[in-house]
């Protein structure tokens, strides 16, 4: 059946294809005229051949190459990676101080001004989750497992001298803030800014749920389609690498965390079972979907974070928790300002011997790479289950929640790992010699219940990963299909190809080849982040231009109605040229490029 072409108003003024979506019955009835619609109705481009063959062809044989590399040549590779991070580190710590501040002061204008008042989806658009499960999802997809790992590690490696926050009479209150600050309001701001341009970009103008149609608009047009090739491509490769590397790092401190409650130590083969069962796991969430896996995984971890939380604070030592929260609560809000523009300009005037050298370099500059490089999966997942909220709520929701969380959260665990620490000094040569032992060997001081808190624990590190990789699946799935639908059976074979990559990297590079590799895909963060801020600017050009007509696209491709258009597409959503028809009944149509770059070598019709 022949399909439309329209010229949508998004405020952009670059033309768009009008692409219905499968329309289903609601009814058995053949005829009936109850039917359903997935919203929105397309309005982006349709990707032309070529650069779908690129996108689809060059991220796995590049990620292959990567791979090689690594485990042929490690030290060879770890000692490239080093001097890119020293590079990074030494150039551009000023940076990603500025790209924080930015994130940080859109989303301070998407709250105060006008703008904040726009819905997700269109004025008539409600939120397809309740708040317990957006919260438990954006929170397990955006920083579980990091939280996991770090909450207690850094507090106990910054105990004894951090800049800004002065350590002062209580011995780990520096660790502590600058916990609460590279995990809560900043980072989660820098997920949230690059989600609210997807999600604008998606539910309201119609685009594919992908950075290339987020961010090509600004540019020329001869610019567009290549740049958005490479946009893409970068997008894929951090998504795969990121979770490979991540699957890694899971396992191990899965293991680590079995080996205190069971009579096996750590090993190649231990990971690799670990691996195929989390990916197992991961697999029948995704083949089962938001809202039957990932949102059930997702609920279940906030219970379990909360029994594993209530534990520490009721059993272990309580009354310092409360006031070492008190202190450190008032310490944060007290040092967030020079804290977000630290700097470390005085060791910024000569070049750089080794990243190793600068307090940043393995902190904050490595955080915010850590953020950027996790964004196209973390971001895109949140952006595709917030649908329905303002863009003030959702700002809020990404934002202020999540960071309350996590304080609450290091505050309990990282108050109660000093405590104990100032007692013992165990905590810290265990987090000095594995990083990922330092929660355990907290747990293991608690009276009474130190096992059990244990096993929570490490239920929650798989759990907490499951979800992440779930949401990066989804998350990939668009990125390598779109326009296109990717079906659940697609998502199974992308976790499958990652859990792959990660037992590759395990057992034939161990350890050092997934650091290696993780550490290269956080350097990534580095050109990504341009292309972020490219990003941003071409929201916040969108939402300052927003037109009577660019209010109306919103109603029109968000009107859950039955339209007559929506008959004209085939099984995917995608137009199928025809010069004779165009939206509705007698409209007569002009030829039309159909993936709006520019190219006249095929036509369909414009209305």
């Amino acid at each position: 059946m022949p399909t439309p072409k329209n010229s949508a108003p998004d405020g952009s003024g670059a033309t768009t294809t009008a692409a219905p979506p499968t329309v289903t019955e609601d009814s058995p009835a053949a005829g009936s005229s109850e039917r359903t619609v997935t919203l929105p109705r397309f309005r982006g481009r349709v990707i032309p051949p070529l650069d779908r063959a690129i996108i689809m062809i060059l991220p796995p044989v590049l990620i292959i190459a990567a791979v090689v590399a690594v485990t042929v040549n490690p030290e060879g590779a770890a000692a490239l990676i080093g001097r890119l991070r020293t590079f990074v580190t030494g150039g551009f710590t000023w940076w990603f101080v500025l790209y924080s501040l930015i994130a940080v002061g859109v989303c301070t204008w998407l709250c105060i001004s006008k703008v904040g008042t726009v819905r997700l989806g269109g004025p008539k658009a409600r939120p397809e989750h309740n708040n317990f499960a957006w919260y438990s999802m954006l929170f397990a997809c955006g920083q579980g497992i990091g939280l996991i790992f770090w909450s207690l590690a850094e507090p106990i490696l910054l105990r004894e001298e951090t800049p800004v926050v002065p350590t002062g009479a209580n011995p780990g209150e520096g660790g502590i803030v600058w916990t609460y600050f590279h995990w809560g309001l900043t980072a989660w701001a820098m997920y949230c800014v690059v989600a609210v341009c997807l999600a604008y970009s998606h539910h309201n103008l119609g685009k594919t749920l992908t950075f290339r149609e987020a961010t090509v608009d600004i540019l020329p047009k001869r610019a567009q389609r290549p740049v958005g090739v490479v946009i893409e491509l970068l997008a894929i490769i951090a998504t795969v690498l990121g979770l490979a590397t991540s699957f890694g790092f899971a396992a191990m401190q899965f293991t680590s965390g079995m080996t205190n409650v069971l009579p096996f130590g750590a090993s190649p083969l231990v990971w690799a079972l670990v691996i195929l069962v989390l990916a197992v796991l991961t697999a029948v969430s995704a083949f089962l979907g938001v809202n039957k896996g990932m949102k059930r995984i997702s609920q279940t971890n906030s219970i379990l974070s909360i029994v594993l939380v209530v534990g520490v604070f009721v059993f272990g030592p309580t009354v310092y928790i409360l006031s070492n929260m008190s202190q450190t609560f008032g310490s944060f809000f007290q040092h967030f300002i020079p804290m977000s523009f630290f700097a470390g300009a005085e060791g910024a005037g000569a070049p750089l011997a080794d990243w190793t050298d600068s307090w940043n370099g393995w902190w904050t500059v490595f955080i915010w790479c850590w953020v950027i490089a996790f964004s196209p999966f973390v971001a895109g997942f949140i952006a595709r289950i917030s649908r329905g909220r303002t863009i003030r709520e959702f700002v809020l929701g990404v934002t202020i929640i999540p960071s309350l969380i996590v304080m609450v959260w290091v505050a309990v665990i990282g108050s109660a790992g000093i405590h104990y620490d100032n007692e013992t000094g165990q905590i810290f040569r265990d987090a000095s010699e594995d990083t990922s032992s330092a929660l355990f060997s907290m747990l293991e001081m608690l009276p009474g219940i130190g096992t059990l808190m244990i096993i929570v624990a490490t239920i929650l590190v798989a759990t907490y990963y499951v979800t992440s990789l779930d949401s990066g699946t989804y998350a990939l799935a668009e990125f390598v299909s779109a326009p296109k639908k990717s079906g659940p059976w697609f998502r199974v074979v992308l976790v499958a190809s990652i859990a792959t990559v990660a037992l590759v990297l395990l057992s034939i590079g161990g350890a050092n080849a997934v650091d290696t590799v993780q550490t290269g895909t956080i350097i990534g963060g580095f050109p990504f982040s341009f292309v972020i801020v490219l990003m941003i600017v071409n929201l916040v050009r969108r939402l300052r231009t927003r037109t009577l007509a660019t209010r109306q696209l919103e109603k029109d491709i968000n009107d859950p109605g039955h339209r007559a258009e929506d008959e004209l597409c085939d099984e995917d959503g995608i137009p199928r040229p025809d010069p004779r028809r165009g939206v509705g009944a007698g409209t007569l149509t002009e030829p039309q490029d159909p993936y709006g770059y520019g190219s006249t070598t095929e036509r369909t019709p414009k209305k």
